[in-house]
């Protein structure tokens, strides 16, 4: 057995529980760990002559509170000597060496040259819908720009050229563009695509069907995105724009409409559920990494974390049932 370091027995004693441990005990249990691993192990680098890698959970457990606490390679490894909630997750223990920011850096390096983070949407997904979770009867479609910095007091002199600037309302803003398909029974996310701030959201609306929908909700920002698409049958329901709706005479067919639009917007409002746990929760408010292939690869990651973050409840009482069951 190993021997706890002062600082670990330490924190093995305390009594009050914090927050930051409670989302780490809920994630725990909620990460399809297994199917995970299955996807990284065949790229991870083997024990040879050199030093031993740190077992591939450990670097994963490291990559997702980085992705959770928004922090970079070095403050990455100063929380894992600093905190002992986080070295308890991830496995790790003073007495023994910890992943250096180089280690923490090559890791993320790995997953993004194998470009694993559609991978991991999409078995963490996969997760989902065999508990019954997505059922993708239908598709909500929305899109939220992702700020980048736009100072050119930097080594190059330069704004990051895939980001571009676009004007929303009386603001501009200079950044990327998250565009995202969500299930419409339980307002997951099943599909991801990135573009420049200044691309129209309706430019991507075909991206984001997943093909087996029915409906699909989206804002007047995608008007004509019906008669764009290749898909026939499908039930567009767009969002009419405002001042149209605000132009009709008075009297009851106004009403109907406005009643309608009511409707329409209330299913809409799902979407905002995935942006809301990233930006609240996990602090992504503007992206970390230069170039839209970096910000993508941890976008896609951030998504399926945020998925199970959210149908979180409804797994930990399936494994709470099957506690019972197996008790």
């Amino acid at each position: 057995m190993d021997q706890m370091s002062f600082g670990d027995g330490e924190y093995a004693s305390k009594r009050k529980r914090t927050r930051r441990e409670t989302f780490l005990a809920e994630m725990e249990q909620v990460i399809p760990w297994t199917i995970l691993l299955n996807l990284i192990e065949p790229f991870y680098p083997k024990a040879g002559n050199g030093r031993p890698p740190y077992p591939l959970k450990v670097m994963l457990k490291v990559h997702l509170m980085q992705n959770w606490f928004g922090l970079s390679d070095p403050a990455m490894e100063e929380s894992l000597y600093e905190i002992a909630s986080m070295r308890q997750f991830a496995g790790l223990s003073l007495t023994k060496p910890i992943p250096d920011e180089t280690t923490i850096l090559n890791f993320r390096r790995l997953l993004e040259t194998y470009e694993l983070g559609a991978d991991i949407l999409a078995r963490v997904n996969g997760y989902l819908s065999r508990k019954g979770l997505m059922l993708k009867r239908g598709t909500i479609v929305d899109a939220a720009i992702i700020a980048a910095p736009s100072s050119t007091k930097n080594a190059d002199g330069e704004r990051d050229p895939e980001m571009h600037q676009t004007k929303k309302g009386e603001q501009w803003y200079f950044g990327m563009k998250a565009h995202i398909g969500v299930d419409v029974d339980s307002g997951l996310v099943h599909t991801v695509t990135t573009t420049p701030a200044n691309e129209a959201d309706v430019n991507e609306a075909d991206y984001l069907l997943h093909g087996k929908e029915s409906v699909v909700h989206a804002d007047a920002g995608y008007t004509g995105a019906d008669k764009r698409t290749a898909r026939k049958g499908l039930d567009w329901q767009i969002a009419r724009k405002r001042g149209s709706v605000k132009a009709l005479p008075g009297g009851d067919k106004k009403r109907e409409i406005e009643k309608e639009e009511k409707r329409k917007a209330g299913i809409r409002a799902r979407v905002e559920h995935p942006f809301r746990v990233l930006k609240c929760q996990f602090g992504y408010v503007k992206v970390r990494f230069k170039g839209l292939a970096k910000n993508t690869g941890q976008i896609l990651t951030l998504f399926a974390l945020s998925n199970l973050w959210m149908a979180r409840k409804r797994l930990l009482a399936m494994t709470g049932e099957l506690r019972l069951k197996a008790a």
